[in-house]
């Protein structure tokens, strides 16, 4: 469980979206739908959506939409673990999260990029 939070999340934001995709399996979310539910910008919202895809978690539509789809019934079970350790400890969850340096270097080194005019 470790390992899969440290290389499937690059932020909480990320962890929150694929918790909610999760809960709402059946439902393709469009990403102002997601910025909406989840508080967040647009900005997180597409780099957790990017980031989720890449890992296998969800799955991105041809109209925009996205919704959970796991690659395997193994990620699936994964997450359902997951859901289940956030309810009892989002602290140390959120923890193993922060704590990825790899992420957090990421994280700094974007802080320093131009936008694209």
């Amino acid at each position: 469980m470790i390992e899969f939070v440290e290389t499937s999340f690059g932020s909480v934001w990320s962890l929150e979206l694929l918790l909610l995709l999760f809960r709402n399996a059946q439902r393709n979310w469009t990403p102002d739908e997601l910025v909406h539910e989840l508080r967040s910008s647009e900005v997180v919202v597409a780099q957790s959506i990017e980031r989720l895809v890449a890992a296998g978690l969800a799955l991105a539509e041809k109209d925009g939409s996205v919704r959970y789809g796991p690659a395997s019934p193994e990620q699936n079970d994964l997450v359902a673990q997951l859901q289940e350790e956030y309810r009892k400890k989002p602290a140390a969850i959120r923890r193993l999260i922060l704590q990825n340096p790899v992420e957090k270097l990421r994280t700094f080194a974007d802080a320093f990029k131009l936008k694209k005019s």
